[in-house]
């Protein structure tokens, strides 16, 4: 159902049933404060039939599938808006105290000033599942937020995760490029050794060819 349809139903059917309490009540009144009450039922008909238009266009621009079960509920409020407007006329009407103590009277029962137990019993029960339909929005969108909420703290959390990445491939980027100065420095060490061993190795030769040749002539002479 359309949660648009739903707020315009839940308004409508507080707004009827408010002012069925309000035509039971204004039946027993008489001068100014009786009209002061219908005026103020008379307002909230208007608002009821405000409302009611609502629902119908509402429901009109939906699926076909879901606007059939709405125009049939349209239909019953329909008739309720239809037994209100009587009951105000009725109400509104001279004498309609007197012929109202007579109702009572003739009938014992005071439920006739208003609508039928049942059509009471629908609207009590649609009120409490708009209410239910209401709390498990709610419910709805308190579980999206903290979904929400879990989902920026992982996004945080993988952002850090990804900063320790790049940081960690930024100083082994370093660490190899001291492991390729090592090698350099390294490899140069080597070459001076090998150059220092030809060196020292040609000087032990001289040394060694020298003191022969010393030898040679202190013995040859």
């Amino acid at each position: 159902m359309s949660e648009v349809f739903e707020g315009y139903e839940r308004q409508y059917c507080e707004v009827s049933a408010s002012l069925f309490r309000k035509c039971t009540a204004a039946s027993a009144l008489d001068g100014e404060k009786k009209k002061q009450r219908l005026s103020e039922i008379q307002s909230g008909v208007q608002e009821a039939e405000s409302l009611f238009r609502k629902m119908d266009l509402e429901a009109r621009s939906l699926q076909p599938s879901t606007k059939a079960g709405l125009l049939a509920k349209l239909r019953e409020y329909k008739s309720d808006l239809n037994n209100l407007k009587s009951e105000l006329k009725r109400i509104s009407a001279p004498n309609a105290r007197q012929a109202t103590r007579e109702e009572l009277l003739e009938s014992g029962m005071a439920d006739t000033l208003v609508v039928s137990t049942d059509q009471r019993g629908r609207l009590m029960m649609t009120t409490e599942r708009l209410n239910q339909s209401t709390d498990r929005i709610k419910q709805s969108r308190t579980t999206m937020l903290e979904a929400e909420d879990l989902g920026v703290s992982i996004l945080q959390d993988l952002h850090q995760q990804r900063q320790s990445l790049l940081h960690a491939h930024t100083t082994l980027h370093g660490v190899d490029d001291n492991i390729g100065k090592s090698k350099k420095i390294l490899a140069a060490m080597s070459k001076r050794m090998d150059r220092n061993k030809w060196i020292i190795g040609g000087i032990m030769s001289a040394l060694v060819l020298a003191i022969l040749m010393i030898l040679y002539f202190k013995f040859a002479y």
